[in-house]
């Protein structure tokens, strides 16, 4: 029977138990967790996202066997233009260079090579490195002093280093620290500003770059949208940076360090009241004003409809979706919908959401993605209807679903709108 525990039980204990831990078990490499295991993996994993950078190509330091996901990148373009395959290299490491470390003397010779082949400069160098050479203690960060100071171009370390996922500066949050620290000072436009947080950009009909714009910002840059080291360097001039996911808050503080640009935080949430609240709090430090209700209005009406149709629904609610599912589980259940399972791995920041739960929904069970036991999961022991999330519709194939997980990122009221369109969508299919 897959473990799970319910959500009365979790706000109880008040801790996470080990069954909820990667590091205190072993893994399961299940289609559904595939995108955990590896910070390398689909999605924007260390690779893609440290080729966020404009003009950027990446060496990958590894043995064959960590390199071998990187041929999915290799892809044609996509619909904006970009493509990844021609931007990779390897440097493949034998027997002999993981026991003696040896590679480590051959990456300043590789870099200059990987240069020469390109039709064109790169503005930079990514150095993509594997758990071997956290096992072996490399300071990486000498080695790519050592390589720039041979190719004459910045050359930087990613760290696709699965074995820290559990740290304080885990692969995803060390790569967003990278890609904003070849920033130069610049002096400071006040009506530029930064979104920080997604290597997709936010939706087109998100309502926060036209709020942005009515407090009279002018220049709102998301990394994702820009295509030349020119435009990269332009952020260094923001008057400040909103940060709208957790995991690039040590990337901002990093920025305020060095570049003098404070930063504020916005959650992407989808209760519409907390939605608002912070809209209002950043419009006061901003010091204007906004007019909320249009787009709150519409969100509502998209949620009350879905909720006034389709109450007798029961949801499986995944954590590889665009959004927490924690929180978006407590959104469900105060809207008066039933969620009887959750699947990802709580962080103690999920606390806050999980006691409110646990008051409305107490008996849902969450379960991980990660567990070996969920190779015994069943979709016909479970009451699920409705999956919602990629991981929820690996479990429940029958079971009306939406993915949620589409690479353009929603926000604020205008998440919360297209989240029930589409749901109402998916029953009708």
């Amino acid at each position: 029977m897959p473990y799970f525990i319910t959500a009365q039980e979790l706000a109880e204990q008040g801790t996470i138990p080990a069954d909820l831990r990667t590091n205190t078990q072993l893994i399961y490499n299940s289609p559904a967790a595939l995108d955990f295991n590896s910070p390398g993996a689909q999605g924007f994993g260390v690779k893609r996202a440290g080729l966020a950078l404009p003009g950027s190509i990446m060496l990958l330091i590894s043995p064959a066997c960590c390199g071998r996901n990187t041929a999915a990148l290799a892809a044609p373009p996509d619909a904006q233009g970009v493509s990844y395959g021609e931007r990779f290299a390897y440097l493949l490491l034998d027997e002999s260079d993981i026991v003696t470390g040896r590679h480590l003397q051959k990456i300043p010779q590789a870099v200059q090579a990987f240069i020469a082949s390109r039709p064109e400069p790169p503005t930079c160098v990514l150095l993509c490195l594997t758990c071997v050479d956290a096992l072996l203690g490399t300071d990486m960060e000498r080695i790519a002093r050592k390589a720039s100071a041979a190719a004459g171009l910045p050359v930087r370390p990613c760290y696709m280093y699965a074995l820290t996922r559990e740290s304080i500066r885990p692969p995803m949050v060390a790569v967003r620290e990278m890609l904003y620290s070849l920033l130069e000072p610049a002096p400071k436009n006040a009506r530029s500003c930064n979104l920080l947080g997604f290597f997709a950009p936010l939706a087109d009909a998100s309502e926060l770059s036209p709020l942005l714009k009515a407090a009279g910002l002018r220049t709102i840059n998301e990394l994702s949208r820009l295509r030349t080291w020119q435009e990269y360097q332009q952020m260094a001039a923001a008057n400040f940076n909103l940060v709208l996911n957790s995991e690039a808050r040590r990337a901002a503080q990093a920025m305020q360090e060095k570049l003098q640009i404070p930063f504020i935080e916005l959650k992407r949430v989808y209760g519409l009241e907390q939605i608002t609240h912070q809209y209002q709090a950043l419009a006061k430090l901003l010091g204007t004003s906004w007019e909320l209700a249009p787009y709150a209005d519409a969100a509502r009406t998209a949620q009350e409809k879905f909720c006034a149709r389709h109450k007798d629904e029961i949801f499986g609610i995944g954590s590889r979706l665009n959004g927490n599912a924690f929180e978006l589980a407590l959104t469900l259940a105060r809207a008066g919908l039933t969620v009887a399972e959750i699947y990802g791995l709580p962080q103690a920041d999920d606390f806050f959401y999980i006691k409110k739960l646990a008051k409305l929904s107490p008996e849902t069970r969450i379960y991980t993605n990660l567990s070996v036991s969920m190779a015994s999961y069943s979709e016909s022991s479970s009451k699920v209807t409705f999956a919602l999330g990629a991981d929820a519709v690996y479990y429940h194939p029958h079971a009306r679903s939406l993915a949620w997980n589409e690479e353009r990122q929603p926000f604020g009221y205008q998440a919360v709108q297209e989240l029930f369109t589409q749901m109402e969508a998916a029953c009708h299919d």
